[in-house]
């Protein structure tokens, strides 16, 4: 790849990326056959994202060789390399967010290309198309505030405009903070829109069919948008306060113009905000685990978490795992992870004795959604602004959060179609564990509270929301994790942040700027929490 094909992002390939996927097809091209794109079609291939979805190639390259150890969502084997990013994948991570490809959707290129064709729209067709844009700056915002949490300042407000203006320009890189500052701004202008929006009955069956991610429900699309604006809110709550903890309780107190996701009568597939597989996606992720040994159960989640807890996600997200002597497989009798503190010859020569993420609700389920955001999630960032700021119920708020997990991961657990599934715990069986074991009471001072809703919001997200693992993580400096150190000089222990591609070192002239913080210790601008 040349030079500006990576730094000016020639984007192109828009128009002919998405054609490879037969689902799509119908879509991405107009009713009547014609290669014409159009705003629509544009839209849904902006959603077609396998960077959201658990792909194999997301979880193999990027979370199980990178943010999954750093987080420990995934098992992992000390090896010298475990904590040293490999550049070709950090490379396709950040190219799929700016261009298209097999893996990622290409926002960037997509959301240029939406705006290029409704300027050149008349007035009539730009009020019967605005509704596109609209929710494609959701998606825009979400996916460019992960590339702040992963990189810090990245190239933003004049990447991709060969797309939009036909201009060939080098990107610069934008601010982290004004990045965040924007995209917050940005949620609640959306918000303000969604809240009073009005489709014609043919606008309504058009955009229903060409969202494959909410089905046109603009009421739901409304709760992401002001519930993304949460996240980002309280992510910067440390570092901005004042203004976090004004936004943030003025959403709070008026749920009737600040609705977020529901969390009344909870069903996942309803509440949640969760991208389908393809329909003819028939492909699951044991290759992903199996190709860096990734699939033991993570230590510190199972041994410090949820089994003090009895929790009842225990056995919906592992499995025992055993030893086969003589063609006979011998199960584990109990649930216990690997520990943490032993060499990689040592792990691999007792890899049978300990759990491994569950084979169901895990490896083999081809029917595993991209999890963009949850109810539980929401309920937790809601119990800690209340802990920080009252208001509200904390306690509540947090024990829902727990509630909506576990009922999340046994819905997982029941969409695989190949394999026995595991009946879901009652409401009672659920409101039981949450009364009696003592480690997920709401009992201690401030910080023991917090400490607690950070935890069980970092369990909760496991591997699949990896990048907001990550993010909160570092926010919050809990749990605090501990890691055998690698032998390899500078990579002793997990980064803080990723380093930027080599594409972008090598031919972008505007990486001077943001050259003296590339380094894996540099931290996000909300990182500032000991």
């Amino acid at each position: 790849m040349n030079a500006k094909a990576f730094t000016i992002f020639l984007l192109l390939v828009v128009m002919i990326s998405t054609s490879c996927q037969d689902e799509l097809a119908d879509r991405y091209l107009n009713p009547d056959k014609t290669n014409t794109p159009t705003i629509d079609k544009f839209f849904t291939s902006l959603l077609n994202n396998n960077r959201v979805r658990p792909s194999y190639w997301e979880v193999s390259t990027f979370v199980n060789w990178h943010i999954g150890v750093y987080t420990q969502s995934v098992g992992f084997l000390n090896s010298q390399s475990v904590y040293q990013q490999n550049e070709s994948y950090i490379q396709d991570r950040w190219n799929d967010f700016y261009r298209p490809s097999a893996n990622g959707a290409g926002v960037v290129a997509h959301f240029r290309q939406m705006e290029s064709t409704y300027a050149a729209l008349s007035e009539t067709e730009k009020a019967a198309n605005l509704v596109y844009l609209r929710l494609a700056q959701v998606v825009l915002y979400d996916q460019v505030t992960q590339m702040v949490d992963l990189w810090g300042d990245v190239p933003f407000s004049d990447a991709g405009m060969l797309n939009k203006t036909g201009d060939v320009i080098y990107p610069v890189f934008d601010d982290a903070r004004e990045i965040y500052q924007y995209t917050i701004d940005g949620l609640k202008e959306v918000a303000g829109y969604l809240s009073s929006a009005k489709l014609s009955q043919a606008e309504q069956l058009l955009l229903s069919r060409q969202d494959i991610l909410l089905g046109g429900d603009l009421d739901q699309w409304w709760r992401y948008a002001n519930a993304l604006r949460l996240r980002l809110l309280m992510r910067t709550s440390f570092v901005d306060e004042a203004r976090a903890r004004s936004e943030v309780m003025a959403m709070l107190a008026d749920p009737d113009n600040f609705p977020l996701l529901k969390d009344t009568d909870y069903n996942p597939s309803t509440s949640d905000i969760l991208l389908a597989p393809l329909s003819n996606y028939t492909d699951d992720l044991h290759a992903a685990f199996a190709d860096w040994t990734n699939y033991p159960a993570p230590y510190f989640m199972l041994e410090e978490v949820l089994k003090p807890a009895d929790d009842p996600r225990i056995p919906v997200m592992f499995d025992k795992f055993g030893s086969e002597l003589n063609n006979q497989f011998t199960p584990n009798e109990t649930f216990n992870a690997m520990p943490l503190d032993l060499p990689r010859v040592e792990q691999q020569a007792v890899l049978g004795k300990y759990a491994i993420i569950d084979s169901t609700t895990f490896l083999y389920n081809s029917n595993l959604p991209g999890v963009i955001m949850t109810a539980s999630e929401v309920n937790f960032l809601k119990a800690e602004a209340f802990q920080r700021w009252g208001g509200g119920d904390a306690g509540s708020e947090f024990r829902k959060g727990i509630m909506h997990s576990i009922k999340f991961y046994y819905y997982l657990n029941n969409l695989n179609r190949t394999r026995p599934v595991l009946e879901p715990p009652t409401q009672q069986m659920i409101e039981a564990f949450l009364g009696e074991s003592e480690p997920v009471r709401f009992e201690g001072d401030e910080d023991d509270k917090l400490k607690m809703i950070w935890t069980q919001k970092w369990v909760h997200f496991g591997f699949l929301q990896a990048p907001q693992r990550w993010a909160e993580q570092r926010r919050t400096s809990f749990p605090r994790l501990q890691f055998f150190p690698s032998g390899l000089t500078g990579y002793e222990m997990p980064p803080r942040r990723l380093t930027y591609p080599v594409s972008e070192r090598t031919f972008n002239s505007n990486y001077q700027r943001v050259a003296a913080g590339d380094l894996r210790d540099s931290r996000i601008f909300w990182d500032v929490r000991e």
